[in-house]
């Protein structure tokens, strides 16, 4: 087995046909084929289906992947190693970001990340909490800011960058508007705005309103909490938005705090638990602990709040 195999094997996975991989890897495609072949050949077993008009993986090549992942990743590891002991720190990190957060901060971080390092390649990859942990506990991606519903997910490590709780918004003549405080389940007859399947926010009010008793009646999503704000507004129903966001529109709707129990939001800086993560991985994760977390502000006007918590 040779690693230019297994290089060929993953193009071909992440590529979805041996045309573009052979594109991806600078061959030409029948060489590409060729030594998918002599792979199979040797494992005995054919990695990929190919009756239909896509190509997809066998049960075997499903099997293979992970390992090929690893020991790629490996090698990569290896030479990044010995460039850092030479003081060439070079190669390529990912990084996950939630669809619709603010991006000074991070353009910041990442700009100061490439000065320190110009040999290394940052490819940034902007996702729902769901499909980015995911792709951390996948190793597509070395490290992301991922909104989750109270917990790190398993598999991950992190630190917490916000952790806030989520508020009932509504206009200034709801019933609800003049209550110092509400138990949540008394929004279980109410429509309510959240965010999308699939985000941290999502997770938080959905598991918060199942201890409470009842299934949340969803009646309008948005990618943005300061959407459903300006939805709630207009007299749409009851959204369920950060504090921070909230407190943005005093004068428009009113905002009131939720118990038994407490939902809350919260977003992570996460990467995986097992495994060893690359120097530029590394050099990254250090680099963002130093730094002004992306999403998260105390500016009052802190408009920056509203999509970093998806």
């Amino acid at each position: 087995m040779e690693l230019r195999q297994l290089e060929y094997f993953l193009a071909i996975t992440e590529e979805g046909g041996f045309t573009r991989a052979a594109a991806r890897a600078h061959v030409a495609q029948p060489g590409v084929s060729v030594q998918i072949r002599r792979l199979e050949r040797e494992l005995g077993q054919e990695l990929f289906d190919r009756t239909g008009r896509t190509i997809r993986l066998t049960q075997a090549g499903e099997a293979l992947l992970p390992y090929a992942r690893a020991a790629l990743r490996a090698i990569d590891d290896g030479r990044l190693a010995v460039d850092e002991l030479a003081g060439l720190l070079r190669g390529r990190v990912t990084v996950g970001m939630l669809t619709a957060t603010p991006a000074d901060n991070l353009i910041d971080l990442l700009a100061d990340f490439h000065t320190a390092h110009p040999r290394v390649e940052v490819s940034l990859r902007e996702d729902t909490s769901d499909n980015l942990v995911e792709g951390l506990i996948t190793g597509t991606i070395d490290l992301a800011w991922v909104s989750t519903a109270g917990r790190t997910p398993d598999g991950l490590t992190g630190v917490v960058v916000t952790d806030e709780p989520l508020v009932a918004v509504v206009i200034p003549d709801d019933p609800l508007a003049t209550r110092a405080s509400l138990p949540l389940a008394a929004l279980a007859d109410r429509v309510l705005g959240s965010l999308p399947p699939g985000t941290g926010l999502r997770a938080a009010l959905e598991q918060s309103c199942a201890t409470a008793g009842f299934t949340p009646r969803i009646g309008f999503e948005a990618s943005a909490p300061e959407v459903l704000v300006k939805l709630a507004a207009r007299g749409m129903g009851v959204a369920v938005v950060p504090a921070p966001v909230a407190a943005l529109h005093p004068t428009t709707t009113r905002h009131i705090p939720l118990t038994d129990p407490e939902p809350r939001g919260r977003i992570e800086l996460a990467w995986r638990a097992e495994g060893p993560l690359s120097p530029p991985a590394q050099a990254l994760i250090t680099a963002a602990r130093r730094a002004p977390t992306p999403g998260h502000t105390t500016h009052p006007q802190a408009s920056a709040i509203a999509g970093a918590h998806e």
